[in-house]
């Protein structure tokens, strides 16, 4: 069974009193421990999507199901739940309170589950070390590198052990040395078994899964898997941004 499904998904907006389709009829499976990638041009439908799919959003039809569960008519209140539980979210621009420490940051998720604060706490340095950023649990986003802070977004995302990370293009703001970082990371959480969707418009990020899907006008026009020979000028044949 897969983790992640659309099925026949639809989103329509009004723009200027006019119907626009942003999605047209998506059907997508995303497997136990794959590490997917979305690509596409600007306004294709690669961020409507996602959040659909984290039901940030709903669909004007269609289905979203996770885990075998229909998530797509659920009152906000089970989806807050369920989201907290089973889906963790990386934002482009990392979403981290500014208020709250780095360790707060990543405790939160944990706390809203449920635990107490010391086995939080335990868990969000644990994580912070696994990716390199524990020594600076103390301090605030703000004093941290783009790097850094999507590193805490990452962990953040995964604090919980979620069924699924759902991407959305993390590497957009960081440097390139920075973006490598994220990447490897990226990497590493699926090696363990983590199940990844990333939407980005960069072909590199996209050559770091193991499918990509690539989307024009609210469509898939592509889906297939990588090949360990592909390049990235292959990627960039496939649709990715020039």
């Amino acid at each position: 069974m897969p983790v992640l499904e659309a099925r026949a998904l639809v989103k329509t907006y009004l723009s200027r009193g006019a119907p626009v389709r942003a999605l047209d009829g998506v059907d997508l499976a995303v497997e136990r421990g794959e590490f997917v990638a979305i690509m596409g041009p600007s306004g294709c439908g690669k961020s409507t999507l996602l959040n659909l799919l984290a039901g940030f959003d709903r669909p004007s039809a269609g289905e979203v199901w996770l885990g075998g569960q229909r998530i797509d008519g659920l009152s906000e209140a089970k989806l807050a739940r369920l989201r907290r539980r089973r889906i963790g979210f990386v934002f482009q621009f990392f979403n981290l309170l500014p208020a709250l420490s780095v360790a707060e940051n990543v405790e939160l998720p944990l706390l809203l589950a449920g635990q107490r604060r010391r086995a939080a706490r335990r868990g969000a340095i644990g994580l912070l070390n696994e990716l390199g950023v524990a020594d600076r649990r103390d301090a605030g986003p703000a004093l941290l590198s783009g790097g850094q802070q999507q590193r805490v977004a990452l962990a953040r995302a995964m604090a919980n052990s979620p069924d699924i990370v759902l991407a959305d293009e993390p590497t957009g703001n960081l440097d390139s040395a920075a973006a490598r970082g994220v990447l490897d990371l990226l990497g590493e959480a699926r090696r363990r078994g983590q199940t990844l969707l990333m939407v980005t418009h960069d072909a590199r990020a996209a050559a770091a899964a193991d499918r990509v899907i690539r989307l024009r006008d609210g469509r898939i026009v592509a889906d297939g898997r990588l090949e360990p020979a592909r390049t990235v000028p292959d990627l960039l044949d496939l649709g990715g941004d020039q």
